[in-house]
């Protein structure tokens, strides 16, 4: 006889699925800046890793799936993501899509790398989670890690019509060579308000 899940376990595996990984003391968003319009930040540690790690909210007036569309056309990203040149699909497999990507930085600074994109979404829920994979760069035309995260969450009650938006990124932009050290913060936590900023305005158009 063939075993039937509880429809509940299979509930629980679905959230499980779609949650970002949880660990203990990990930030919250505050919801009075929140529902003002602002875009939180927040450090996120990064125990051994020599990169840094942010987390970012902010409410949207969109849809769960307006949203999710948005940040899986990749190759529209040059058009509002900041600092983005260009973002060109390779080729896809169950699950997943390979993207190269290309940072257009001040003075003339150029960073090339490739993302393994996996998009998942349930009836509410989205989620668009990255992560480097070797694309046969040199060191210094490239960065030494990426990944991170989109997670868009409706809102009930008081923000409803909003979604919830966590952009959650850790970046090693490498070697970074002397009087360029705000590579690093371009890459992380001053490029996430910009990010976000960018995405609310494209969901707005």
């Amino acid at each position: 006889m063939k075993h039937v899940p509880h429809p509940l376990y299979a509930a629980l595996a679905a959230a499980l699925l779609l949650a970002p990984a949880v660990r203990a003391g990990a930030p919250a968003p505050d919801w009075a800046a929140l529902a003002g319009g602002a875009v939180q930040v927040s450090a996120v540690a990064s125990p051994g890793l020599p990169g840094k790690a942010f987390t970012a909210w902010t409410l949207v007036p969109a849809s769960v799936d307006r949203l999710c569309a948005l940040v899986q056309d990749y190759p529209s990203y040059a058009a509002y993501m900041p600092n983005t040149k260009s973002a060109q699909p390779l080729a896809g497999g169950e699950g997943y899509v390979l993207v190269d990507m290309t940072l257009d930085l001040p003075l003339g600074q150029e960073k090339k790398y490739r993302l393994r994109l996996e998009p998942r979404a349930d009836a509410t829920h989205c989620r668009l989670a990255w992560r480097l994979v070797p694309s046969g760069l040199a060191p210094a035309d490239t960065i030494a890690d990426t990944s991170g995260y989109w997670l868009f969450t409706p809102q009930p009650g008081a923000h409803g019509g909003h979604t919830l938006v966590e952009y959650h990124v850790y970046a090693d932009p490498g070697p970074v060579p002397f009087g360029l050290g705000w590579i690093v913060d371009m890459m992380s936590r001053r490029s996430l308000p910009r990010t976000l900023e960018a995405l609310r305005a494209q969901a707005a158009k």
